[in-house]
């Protein structure tokens, strides 16, 4: 039985032009090629769930277009002229052999349209993000990630599979000024001003839960809570260190060079 939503709208419309390198701006290019690794790094740490989720880039104008995966590309390899470029009503820009998401273009699509720092939308499905979805408590400053990321995060109850664009309105509603989401019983979410930062941004909400499950498993009244005040300093300290993007993403990149290369194709 299907898990995973089979609606998807089409992007190989033979009045649409195909993505060609040379029409497209060094700009965007730039934004491809980070998207691109931002999906097989996803994948690296084992974050992807078969073809299914999405990570998302706002291409720079007033349009608010943004590219996408091509439903039915792994996500350990996604190249840069692979990523398909939707606008706000999810109508693709340019022809794909692969058609798009339509649950993808709901979640993204909201971010993207509402809030302006939401250059790159992370959305995953992992085992340890699901399971603290599931979960009354959320995320629980046990450890000092869930801390440093504790009053960045919002959550969104759970509505059925996202195929109802109206739903896109709780979404932005619920998310507000916080950078990390809690889709109950669904997943998690971040965004971030691009896909280095969004990234970051999710390797530590990931690290964070998958610390929590772990923790969890000796029983809750084997946990040694924090002292009251230690969660609030805590995440102040982290938002002064912010910027760890750029120390850590060239390192990643080098990564991807070694074990996966071929992204930026």
């Amino acid at each position: 039985m299907a898990t995973q939503p089979s609606v998807a709208m089409r992007s190989d419309a033979t009045d649409l032009p195909p993505f060609s390198r040379e029409t497209c701006s060094d700009e965007e290019w730039k934004i491809r090629v980070e998207l691109a690794a931002t999906y097989r790094l996803i994948a690296h740490y084992g974050w992807d769930d078969l073809v299914f989720t999405h990570i998302s880039a706002r291409v720079p104008g007033p349009d608010h277009h943004f590219l996408i995966n091509p439903y039915g590309v792994g996500f350990d390899e996604m190249t840069a002229s692979e990523l398909v470029k939707i606008d706000l009503d999810g109508n693709p820009l340019h022809a794909s052999p692969y058609p798009v998401n339509a649950a993808g273009f709901t979640i993204h699509g909201a971010m993207h349209e509402h809030a302006d720092e939401a250059n790159c939308v992370i959305h995953t499905h992992s085992d340890d993000g699901v399971a603290v979805s599931a979960q009354k408590e959320g995320l629980m400053p046990l450890t000092q990630t869930a801390m440093v990321l504790w009053n960045d995060i919002a959550y969104h109850d759970f509505e059925g599979i996202a195929l109802d664009h109206d739903e896109r309105e709780r979404l932005v509603a619920d998310i507000a000024d916080k950078h990390c989401l809690i889709l109950r019983n669904h997943g998690i979410l971040t965004h971030g001003r691009s896909c280095p930062e969004a990234f970051i941004r999710h390797y530590f909400f990931e690290r964070a839960c998958t610390y929590q499950i772990k923790a969890l498993s000796a029983g809750i009244d084997n946990m040694n809570m924090p002292n009251q005040g230690v969660p609030e300093h805590t995440n102040s300290q982290g938002r002064s260190a912010a910027g760890a993007e750029r120390i850590a993403w060239p390192a990643l990149l080098r990564k991807l060079d070694k074990h996966n290369p071929g992204y930026d194709a």
